[in-house]
């Protein structure tokens, strides 16, 4: 068992060269996509599982009475990301509007489910996570469609029923049924099961790493001069987002907990929504914007939580 969680410890210290080499292997390799792409919403709740377990209903009932994390971060992925990607988009990139659509779509989907995994691996504040990524993906089938129309002109019907399915597989009914378990256990689920499932948890997310970044392989593949722009752009973006996260809970003046919650929660993005989205209602091109973040989500996730550890030593250092 020791070693066991080892394996777990090792594998959530040393995320910032395991993601770049899930998403190596990806590229190189898509074909392993056909095996790891039925399993990833059971990844996904597994993982929304194991970081419920040390949430509890007085936690979310907290969340709900001081909203002002939550709020933040949801007007800074809803609305400020995605307006700031469309000027940005369209002062670079403006020439091609299928490009710059696929930038836009990018940011204006919900909250990434894998946040709630990030957080948890580093020390965030579960209940405020979980009732971000919730009421991100509620609002999505209204916030999707609106933003693309208000910002682009752009008319799409996302598939609401679709959507709120698959999130309550995959949020909902993980997050209530680990919150549950550690409450009605009264803390022993988070004291001993979550420490001995960690390390799988931590396992479902280098696979989920590793089936997304099958789709940016046919794209990288065939890069031209724009596309390399477009990734660089996305990748500098991005962390923004993070970054944007990090400054806002700082402003509030948040705790430790809550400032990694907030900056995995505006950084990270649902791609493979924004991927289906892409898919089935735009031109080829619109995609390439959206599952290029695939390259850098994850690495900057990495990259970013390594500089919450060290803004955390420091702060107890000078305490």
């Amino acid at each position: 068992m020791d070693a066991w969680k080892r394996l777990g410890g090792f594998i959530g210290s040393h995320m910032a060269f395991v993601s770049p080499v899930c998403v190596a292997l990806g590229v190189l390799f898509p074909q392993v996509d056909v095996i790891l792409h039925p399993f990833v919403t059971p990844f996904f709740a597994f993982m929304t599982f194991q970081s419920a377990l040390s949430n509890t209903f007085g936690n979310l009932a907290r969340t709900a009475r001081h909203p002002a994390p939550m709020l933040v971060s949801l007007v800074l992925a809803t609305v400020a990301m995605p307006v700031v990607a469309c000027a940005l988009a369209t002062a670079l990139f403006g020439s091609d509007p299928n490009l710059v659509c696929g930038i836009v779509l990018e940011y204006c989907v919900p909250v990434a489910v894998v946040a709630a995994m990030w957080t948890n691996m580093l020390g965030g504040d579960p209940a405020l996570s979980l009732a971000t990524i919730l009421v991100s993906t509620v609002a999505a089938p209204v916030t999707i469609p609106l933003t693309l129309h208000v910002l682009l002109g752009q008319t799409v019907e996302v598939d609401a029923a679709r959507m709120m399915g698959e999130m309550a597989v995959s949020i909902a009914l993980p997050a209530l049924v680990g919150t549950a378990a550690n409450d009605l256990s009264r803390g022993w689920a988070a004291r001993e099961l979550s420490p001995v499932i960690a390390p799988a948890a931590k396992i479902a997310l280098v696979l989920v790493i590793l089936s997304n970044s099958t789709g940016v392989a046919p794209y990288v593949r065939h890069l031209t001069p724009t596309l390399v722009a477009v990734a660089v752009f996305i990748a500098a973006f991005a962390s923004c987002g993070y970054a944007l996260g990090l400054l806002a809970a700082r402003a509030l003046r948040c705790p430790d907990d809550q400032t990694a919650s907030m900056t995995f929660l505006v950084g990270m993005r649902n791609i493979s929504a924004g991927a289906v989205i892409a898919g089935e209602y735009f031109p080829g091109e619109v995609m390439f914007p959206v599952v290029i973040g695939t390259l850098f989500q994850q690495v900057l996730a990495s990259l970013f939580g390594s500089l919450l550890r060290r803004l955390r030593r420091a702060g107890r250092a000078g305490a």
